[in-house]
């Protein structure tokens, strides 16, 4: 196994002075589910990760997520677990949705829905984070306004939280663009999910709020999008319907290593990362 980043040094007074914080891409089933528990564990030590977050809303077989998954997750070192449109797939994940809050669903959703879409879970220093998930609305399911939702979010957030980060599991690049400028400066970081392809638009905006349109598919490449090749290609080329099995080839760990600084809680940093295994 390989690290593309450097290692931490340890110990001076600049590496004390930060916090790093993993945001990992949609996890795709059980390659998915594997990669994290046998690249996680180390990569949090040798970059001395304070805390991590990872979007799982297709953990289980690919589409939705169990108490039996997100356990996987929480025991390789993930800190909280957001969602998407997918978040109840699996009827068995819904108790869960309302007590444990290390797991969102999208803020966005009828408030009816069972679960919360935002958060403060503690990091390995102590820092407070906070984590708010929102579902786009372009190209997706008629859904309340995400942007509403965040601000509705962040004004309950404030003054409890050192830093906040915040998911958009959107379509449109466009709207994860425009809600990374409507957050510049607010929030710590803003990543999105959701497409399963990895941006390279990865950069700190000017007010300090570290952004990426998506942060990509952790889970089997050798794929479209997590799915076995030739059942995609017979569904596509037949219009006949075909069970969407996840794929098992070239699986891959990605994400962003963000860099905040503790004083001022905004990012200094986010760079990319993609880890295989082998």
């Amino acid at each position: 196994m390989t690290f593309p980043l450097p290692l931490r040094e340890g110990g001076d007074a600049e590496s004390e002075a930060i916090l790093k914080i993993l945001a990992l891409g949609d996890v795709v089933g059980r390659p998915g589910r594997e990669i994290i528990a046998e690249v996680l564990p180390d990569l949090i030590t040798e970059q001395d990760v304070s805390f991590v977050l990872t979007n799982a809303e297709n953990a289980a077989g690919g589409s939705g997520l169990t108490p039996e998954t997100v356990n996987v997750l929480f025991a390789a070192g993930v800190d909280c677990i957001t969602t998407g449109d997918h978040v109840f797939r699996r009827k068995e994940i819904i108790p869960l949705l309302e007590t444990d809050g290390r797991i969102l669903r999208p803020a966005n959703f009828p408030k009816t829905a069972s679960g919360k879409g935002f958060t403060v879970l503690k990091a390995r220093q102590g820092e407070r984070v906070g984590v708010v998930n929102v579902l786009g609305r372009i190209f997706m399911k008629p859904i309340d306004d995400p942007f509403a939702a965040v601000d509705a979010a962040l004004n309950k957030l404030a003054g409890e939280t050192d830093v906040i980060i915040v998911d958009v599991h959107a379509e449109a690049t466009s709207e994860k663009v425009a809600m990374g400028w409507h957050l510049d400066g607010r929030v710590t970081a803003l990543v999105g999910t959701h497409t399963h392809v990895q941006t390279a638009d990865e950069r700190v905006l000017p007010k300090g709020t570290a952004y990426i349109t998506d942060l990509g598919m952790t889970g089997p490449h050798e794929s479209v999008l997590g799915r076995d090749v030739q059942k995609v290609l017979r569904a596509i080329t037949t219009g006949m319907p075909t069970h969407f099995d996840v794929a098992t080839g070239d699986v891959r760990l990605c994400g962003v290593l963000i860099t905040a600084d503790r004083n001022t809680h905004k990012a200094s940093a986010i760079e990319r990362i993609v880890l295989k295994t082998g």
